[in-house]
């Protein structure tokens, strides 16, 4: 800084009073709180506030709505699956069954079969 530019202490104490006289006076100048204006800014803000509640609080209920008819339909697919699965392996034992019942059958009829060749051997031996 220049020796030009700098004030001396009184004028920067004139200054500073000034700053704070300025700062009071606009401190002053805002409306009480009991003004109506004010009062109708705050009234706003509060509905405002309450609004915004009110729009948070639908969407979490439509949101948990939303959530228990995915989980409903989920458990509906779910035990759809399980319905057919249990259908699936009913029907492959049922399957599985008849085939060993019909693999019994041939057995039972080839020893049959094998029985009676023995017994004309034996037959033509005597």
């Amino acid at each position: 800084m220049s020796k030009f530019d700098q004030d001396d202490f009184s004028e920067r104490r004139k200054a500073a009073a000034g700053a704070k006289k300025a700062m009071v006076e606009r401190f002053r100048a805002q409306p009480a709180a009991s003004d109506p204006a004010v009062m109708e800014r705050k009234a706003g803000r509060v509905a405002a506030s309450r609004e915004r509640t009110a729009r948070i609080a639908s969407r979490e209920v439509a949101r948990r709505a939303e959530t228990e008819r995915q989980t409903s339909e989920l458990k509906a697919r779910e035990d759809a699956a399980a319905r057919l699965a249990l259908n699936q392996a009913e029907s492959l034992a049922a399957e599985r069954r008849a085939d060993a019942e019909r693999a019994v059958d041939l057995l039972a009829e080839q020893k049959a079969a094998r029985d009676l060749r023995y017994a004309a051997r034996k037959a033509r031996r005597r």
